[in-house]
């Protein structure tokens, strides 16, 4: 995406350091200013834990990559065409064929659970063995709906996300950038971005969040920030995709010099 949309406007962006390059391309190519403040580190688990967990488990029928990070650290476990296999959207069904394979079911539209489930092979399911690989927890809305059509689920964890740590100087030197004005928005991606900026900004920087746009793809993160930032100004982005968030963007900065 090539546009001039964002002269002057300085986006945080907190993806995880490895996936956020390419939107911090075309935030700097759109004229703006990102400043990479990554709030969750992905680390791959164990591989000897992975490979004892995936030998006890049954061989299954389908199987779902709920993120792209599970492609990166998950794909080796799946063998030949012995299995389905299920992404939660664009950019992991990319990253499935980018490793040379194919998605064979992906959503129709969207990028999430519920259109996942949408999905016209994923809707009797009776007696199939489904497996979900993912990183450590998240949302069981996937598996409770697969096992209440009448499937079998289970999960392997091949990643987990930590969330990142900063020096007092550090924070301080964003705090001093953001009240002069500095940070005009705030991208987060996920709910578990949302919770790990929290956790990781000082009391003065939560403050700021309540006064600076943020922009999400997820509905989801529209109603987190919604419970904790009183009167949040939240803008939704169509997808996740690079270009609908610098859209989303640029869409935010006309709206606050307007």
């Amino acid at each position: 995406m090539n546009e001039t949309g964002l002269g002057g406007f300085v986006v945080l962006v907190t993806r995880p350091e490895h996936q956020a390059d390419e939107l911090v391309t075309a935030i700097d190519e759109a004229g703006g200013e990102a400043i990479r403040f990554p709030v969750i580190d992905i680390e791959p688990q164990d591989s000897g834990d992975v490979s004892r967990c995936l030998e006890a488990l049954p061989a299954a029928d389908i199987t779902i990559f709920i993120s792209t990070n599970a492609v990166m650290y998950g794909l080796h476990c799946v063998n030949g065409d012995e299995t389905a296999i299920a992404v939660i959207g664009p950019a992991t069904k990319s990253a499935i064929e980018s490793a040379g394979r194919q998605a064979d079911i992906f959503p129709a539209q969207g990028y999430d659970s519920e259109h996942l489930l949408a999905a016209a092979e994923l809707q009797d399911v009776s007696g199939k063995i489904i497996r979900i690989i993912r990183g450590d927890g998240g949302r069981e809305l996937l598996a409770d709906t697969l096992r209440e059509r009448g499937a079998t689920v289970d999960y392997l964890s091949v990643y987990r996300r930590l969330t990142r740590t900063y020096s007092p100087k550090l924070l301080a030197g964003l705090e001093h950038r953001w009240r002069d004005g500095q940070v005009n928005c705030v991208i987060a991606m996920s709910v578990d971005s949302l919770d790990s900026l929290f956790e990781i900004l000082p009391s003065g920087c939560r403050e700021l969040l309540g006064k600076t746009p943020l922009v999400t793809p997820s509905t989801r993160v529209l109603q987190a920030a919604s419970d904790k930032i009183p009167n949040a100004k939240v803008l939704l982005a169509d997808s996740p995709t690079t270009d609908d968030m610098v859209r989303a963007l640029i869409a935010c900065r006309r709206a606050e010099s307007g």
